[in-house]
């Protein structure tokens, strides 16, 4: 988008037909993402905590609270007392930024993010089959061209308007859609084939359709010979899921199954897509896994127009986790735990490695540990007491801690249990880099100047550093901070060594891995150098061959991961056998139907900017509780009643919406209030082992009905 200043004051935002990821287009939410810019809805000076109200302060006095609670508990705790919880909304230089300053700063292990909410179990099945993650290994402008996508649990007609134009296109094309999902969504309404499971049943629905693949002679054994490994192991599990077993499983009838399987296997080119529906189960990484799977029996990864992506669900999500806010990483996308990564990275940083912490815990473990073992919390764009799973406990630990420090633009549902508020900068108002889920780093400049009050999350960290010690390191200019960035994440799998500012200014986007030219070739400072075709048959970080100093140009970036070999030691992709298991929470008598949680087109994650837009506000003024007309009528429900959900963890009340196009044993919340209509009150913080993703999708609960006491 454009962001013009108006001469009476404000902004206008205007489409930019010219940007590749969404040709121009905006959803409701980017159009009126001004309004939040507006002091009238943000916060525009700090606020402390005296006598139980926050009440204005100014910066110095802010600063000089949080460092100083900071170091009292470090010195009487230890390091890692002090927890960091980040954003996946932060730029790419935030993120670097707040990683650097909870290892080298504070010290301590205790730093992950809401990004670990989103796409984990993804990026781990990602890595475990290709020896690399990035959302999507191709760009969006592949998916037109394919024969046919299975999109696995993402309600894009909802959740990201804009890019549903390119599935169209698909089936204007010749291509179809099979849309997985429990309800009818708006995006299942567009597809050729809806399979609709019953939640939690994704990894069965996979294993079937991988079964069929095998018992119809459709695989590629070609393929399977030359560029993977593992596939005895992964045929043998899945043909333990033979289609009646998996119907029942799945409530996917076997003619549907065989009919997935034709429409995926017939066209030359074809991909699975997955979001949040599949990954965010405490199975989700052998769930992503099984249709990885699919896609590798069948040749459809590393091949032009097929592969397997995952579809990010947040401003940054993609870059967010790149450059070290996650537990258990380095930036560049580096392991925490690999000495050469930490040699490296020191380096940088100008610390001895063996001073950095080793990797801590995840995001919902380090919510859990507050209050007790983490006694002071640094938290920087997030909302956890209405994003998180289990949400009132996590309500009760923040109120628990010693000491809570927030920067944020608005006054959250977190914010306003702090101690210390900070005001800081938002899209417009600054500049800075993020990256999309194709893997596309993108350039966005500032275009208005904040309000008086207001300071940037880099100049938050820079005066918290100076006051604890750290003079140096710490810059307020995010060019500066990219820089080192790009330093620091050189030789890693997410190598940005060879962007600049003044090439991403050049250019719509750059495309990770790209590798700093060698010294002393035209284009290795980001000037002006002759340009060559991407080099798309290159599979990872570093195979961009940026040692070749006969080719005297810029390295272009790499669109497409893995077309020649994978990011393995020995280029191929694993298989991974995966076996269905139940949810970490199945119905019984007590809890008899299962609860599944997402969003709406007119609010975005926590609602904590979107619900100040009165247009939003409007098209989705609250929660409700979605079910289906067979469910409703045993209850005596009618639309609008309130109704009651109730699971072990709580009880949301909202009104009733009556749909046939849910599942009869199923009830959908939207996760955007807070309140009594909350749905992460009820939602379970079971974690997948390996990516330690909460279950969001799947909870058994009962519904009961609300009496209404009328007035007198």
């Amino acid at each position: 988008m454009n962001i013009t200043p108006l001469p009476q004051g404000g902004v206008e935002v205007t489409e930019r037909a010219d940007f590749p990821v969404n040709r121009g287009a905006l959803c409701g939410k980017g159009r009126t993402a001004a309004e939040v810019l507006s002091p009238a809805v943000r916060l525009t000076t700090p606020l402390v905590r005296e006598g139980g109200r926050l009440v204005p302060a100014d910066w110095p006095e802010a600063l000089d609270r949080i460092a100083g609670r900071l170091a009292a508990t470090r010195e009487r705790y230890g390091p890692d007392a002090l927890g960091v919880f980040g954003g996946g909304g932060l730029t790419n230089e935030k993120a670097y930024a707040l990683g650097k300053f909870a290892r080298v700063v504070l010290g301590t292990s205790q730093i992950d993010y809401n990004g670990r909410f989103c796409m984990s179990s993804a990026a781990a099945a990602g890595t475990k089959a290709f020896g690399l993650d990035r959302g999507l290994p191709f760009p969006l402008e592949d998916i037109p061209r394919t024969g046919c996508v299975i999109l696995v649990g993402s309600n894009l007609a909802e959740t990201m308007p804009p890019s549903l134009r390119f599935f169209t296109e698909l089936r204007e094309n010749g291509g179809t859609l099979i849309v997985v999902d429990p309800r009818r969504t708006r995006t299942a309404d567009q597809a050729d084939l809806h399979l609709a499971p019953r939640p939690g049943t994704d990894l069965a629905l996979a294993l079937g359709l991988l079964h069929l693949v095998v018992a119809e002679g459709r695989t590629d054994e070609e393929y399977i010979r030359e560029r993977t490994t593992g596939w005895e192991e992964a045929r043998a599990a899945a043909m333990a899921h033979w289609p009646e077993y998996v119907e029942r499983i799945t409530g996917v009838p076997v003619p549907r199954l065989r009919e997935a399987v034709r429409m995926f296997c017939e066209p030359e080119a074809a991909m699975v897509l997955t979001a949040r529906g599949p990954e965010q189960q405490s199975k989700g990484t052998d769930t992503v896994g099984a249709w990885i799977n699919l896609c590798l029996a069948t040749g459809r990864a590393g091949r032009p127009l097929s592969g397997y992506g995952c579809l990010t669900g947040q401003g940054n999500g993609q870059g967010g986790r790149e450059h070290g806010q996650k537990a258990d990483q380095l930036p560049g996308y580096r392991k925490l735990d690999d000495p050469a990564a930490r040699r490296h990275v020191a380096g940088v940083w100008g610390v001895d490695p063996d001073s950095l912490p080793g990797p801590g815990r995840s995001a919902y473990e380090l919510l859990d540990a507050l209050g007790t073992d983490v006694r002071t919390l640094l938290l920087m764009g997030s909302n956890p007491v209405v994003s998180a799973p289990r949400a009132a406990h996590v309500e009760k630990r923040l109120r628990s801690l010693d000491f809570l420090a927030v920067a944020d633009v608005v006054l959250s549902e977190t914010a306003e249990l702090a101690d210390v508020v900070l005001p800081v900068t938002q899209w417009a108002e600054e500049t800075g880099t993020t990256t999309s889920l194709e893997g596309r780093v993108l350039l966005r400049r500032r275009a208005v100047a904040p309000p008086a009050g207001v300071r940037s999350d880099l100049y938050v960290l820079h005066e918290l550093a100076g006051r604890l010690g750290v003079e140096k390191g710490f810059s307020t200019d995010p060019e500066e901070v990219f820089a080192e960035l790009r330093r620091a994440s050189a030789g890693g799998p997410a190598d940005y060594s060879g962007i600049t500012y003044r090439r991403l200014a050049e250019e719509n986007g750059v495309f990770w891995p790209c590798p700093e030219e060698p010294a002393g070739t035209p284009g290795a400072d980001g000037g002006d150098a002759p340009r060559v075709p991407p080099s798309e048959g290159r599979a990872h970080a570093g195979a961009a061959d940026a040692s070749d100093t006969s080719d005297p140009v810029r390295h272009p970036g790499t669109p497409r991961l893995f077309l020649d070999r994978f990011a393995t030691p020995d280029g191929r992709a694993r298989f991974v056998a995966v076996a269905h298991r139940a949810t970490a929470e199945e119905p019984d008598a007590e809890y008899p139907l299962l609860l599944t949680t997402g969003r709406v087109v007119s609010q975005y994650q926590s609602g904590a900017q979107t619900r100040r837009v009165a247009e939003l506000n409007a098209a989705a003024p609250g929660p409700f509780v979605e079910l289906h007309p067979r469910l409703a009528a045993r209850l005596g429900a009618a639309d609008g009643d309130p109704l009651a959900v109730v699971s072990r963890r709580g009880r949301a009340v909202a009104p009733a919406r009556i749909t046939d196009t849910i599942r009869p044993d199923t009830v959908f919340m939207p996760f955007h209030w807070p309140g009594e209509g909350r749905a992460n009150t009820l939602t379970n913080p079971a974690l997948d082992p390996t990516s330690r993703m909460p279950e969001f999708k799947s909870c058994a609960v009962r519904v009961e009905r609300v009496e209404v006491v009328p007035r007198s």
